[in-house]
C-alpha cells in the first residue's frame, strides 16, 4: 500500500520541554506517536524509549512469519518493559510513562495500537471519525452514561489516564485492532492531546482535508492548536493512502 506522509511536533506556548516523541518509518509502513508524562526528563524518556524500542522490534521482525496483531502487541510489551526496567534503574523516573498510538500497513492489511488518549482519526472525504477509544476515566463515564461529553470538556478528571505505558498492569489496556477497510484518498492522523485539547473535531476535519500537500496541513493543525492557547506539547502525524 502506497503512502505519502508527514509528521510535525512543537512544544506549544506554555512548556519549555516536549515530552512527545514520534517516528515515521521512510518506507510508510509504520507510524509512532507517544506522549510522555512524568516530569520533564522522565517524561521524554518514557516516549523516546517507547518509540525507539517498537521503532527497532518492527523494522527487525517486519518479514518474520508472524501475525500483524502478535507483531504489534509483542513490540508494546517490549517497549513496556524497556521503560520499567529505566524505571528500576533511575528511581527519580518511577513515575514516568507514555500514551502510544501506531498504524502500520503491513502484508495488503491496515493495523492500529494504541495505549492512553493519543489518538488516531481517519478522515474520508468529509467525514472525520475518531478511530481510537481514550483510554481516561472520562471516557469511560461517558460510555457509561455518567457524565455528557459537554461536561466532559471542562471535568477536573479529563486528563486523568486509565492506562500508559510504565506499568506492570500493561497487559490489560492494549487496544489492537485491524482497520477493515483502507481505501485510496483516506488521510490517517495520529496526535497528542495537545491538539485534541484546543482544537474541535470539525476543525481538525477542515485542517486535515483542505491543503493538498501533507506538511502544509501538519502546520496548519499545529498552528490551530497554537491558536486555541498551546498549553500543551502538540505532535501530529499524518498518513494519506494514495
Amino acid at each position: 500500500m502506497k503512502c505519502a506522509f508527514a509528521g510535525l511536533t512543537d512544544p506549544g506556548l506554555v512548556r519549555p520541554y516536549n515530552q512527545d516523541n514520534h517516528y515515521i518509518d521512510p518506507e510508510g509502513r509504520f507510524f509512532i506517536l507517544a506522549d510522555g508524562m512524568g516530569g520533564h526528563a522522565g517524561g521524554e524518556e518514557a516516549s523516546r524509549i517507547a518509540t525507539q524500542v517498537i521503532k527497532d522490534y518492527l523494522a527487525d521482525n517486519w518479514e518474520a512469519p508472524i501475525e500483524s496483531y502478535d507483531l504489534l502487541e509483542k513490540a508494546i510489551y517490549q517497549a513496556n518493559e524497556g521503560i520499567l526496567e529505566d524505571q528500576a534503574v533511575n528511581p527519580q523516573r518511577a513515575d514516568m510513562g507514555t500514551t502510544l498510538v501506531m498504524i502500520i500497513f503491513r502484508n495488503g492489511e491496515t493495523w492500529r495500537a494504541h495505549v492512553g488518549d493519543s489518538r488516531l482519526y481517519r478522515l474520508r472525504g468529509e467525514t472525520l471519525e475518531q478511530v481510537t477509544l481514550d483510554h481516561t476515566w472520562i471516557s469511560q463515564a461517558i460510555r457509561a452514561g455518567e457524565i455528557t461529553p459537554d461536561d466532559a470538556k471542562h471535568h477536573p478528571w479529563r486528563h486523568v489516564l486509565s492506562q500508559c505505558l510504565g506499568r506492570r498492569d500493561l497487559y490489560e489496556g492494549i487496544d489492537i485492532q485491524q482497520i477493515e477497510e483502507t481505501l485510496s484518498g483516506d488521510r490517517f492522523l495520529l496526535c497528542s492531546d495537545g491538539l485534541t485539547e484546543e482544537v474541535s473535531d470539525e476543525l481538525i476535519s477542515k485542517s486535515l482535508g483542505t491543503p493538498e500537500d501533507l506538511q502544509e496541513a501538519a502546520s496548519l493543525l499545529v498552528q490551530n492548536a497554537k491558536d486555541g492557547g498551546g498549553s500543551d506539547n502538540i505532535t501530529v502525524v499524518l498518513v494519506a493512502v494514495e
